[in-house]
């Protein structure tokens, strides 16, 4: 069973969301402060977290980056406020996904089994290794390497590098990035890609070269051998 830990210090919004979680057929955990949120992180191994960035002991963005040194899971964050900066700078700590409160419980059930869907996916049994130049990727082992060395990504970026290598020579939309990454239901801007984009391609471009990505202007993105840099 899917266990998705809450971070949240109200206590009628941490019940409100574990009662949405539970009828969804999730285990809620909840931790009420940032301590007791990492201690859960490490015991629980939550397949998908929702934090609360405005909790009053801790500093949620500071949070964000401790839970993502910890685990991959799934990370929603929950705010208050509107601020598209506070919004993009947890995107490019690692966060997957950003809801404003007040929410509507609908929406973010929707956004919660959109991640949850990617998860649960088979993988391409028939295809064990794609190679794009000194990129390799091996889907069934969630695995990536550059000239060998291995890669680290969250599970977003690791999806987006999945479908752009599907067929490399494509140029994908941001609408079917969307689509094939978060699902069809997904209905956040076009920023979420684009950090979540920046931020692999930190991790697998070289860093005196252009990037593995290509961004085609006015219809989306493929992938870029390394003959062409």
């Amino acid at each position: 069973m899917t266990t998705i830990l809450i971070i949240e210090d109200a206590p009628d919004a941490a019940e409100l969301a574990a009662e949405l979680v539970r009828s969804a057929g999730h285990t809620p955990v909840v931790a009420s402060d940032g301590s007791s949120a990492l201690e859960l992180v490490r015991s629980t191994g939550p397949d998908l977290i929702l934090l609360d960035i405005g909790l009053p002991d801790t500093d949620g963005i500071d949070l964000c980056r401790q839970i993502r040194e910890l685990t991959d899971a799934f990370l929603v964050m929950l705010t208050a406020s509107d601020d598209e900066v506070d919004k993009v700078v947890t995107l490019k700590l690692g966060a997957d996904d950003y809801v404003t409160k007040p929410y509507s419980p609908r929406e973010l059930l929707a956004r919660i089994e959109a991640l949850l869907r990617r998860n649960r996916r088979e993988p391409e049994a028939n295809l064990d290794e794609r190679r794009v130049g000194a990129l390799a990727v091996y889907p069934d082992a969630h695995r990536v390497t550059v000239d060998g060395q291995e890669v680290t990504l969250t599970r977003i970026e690791f999806a987006i590098l999945d479908v752009l290598t599907e067929h490399p020579e494509r140029v994908l939309s941001r609408d079917t990035l969307r689509e094939r990454v978060w699902g069809a239901d997904w209905f956040t801007g076009d920023h979420v890609v684009d950090v979540h984009m920046a931020n692999l391609r930190k991790k697998i471009d070289p860093v005196d070269g252009p990037s593995r990505i290509r961004t085609v202007r006015g219809v989306g993105f493929r992938m870029a051998d390394d003959s062409e840099h």
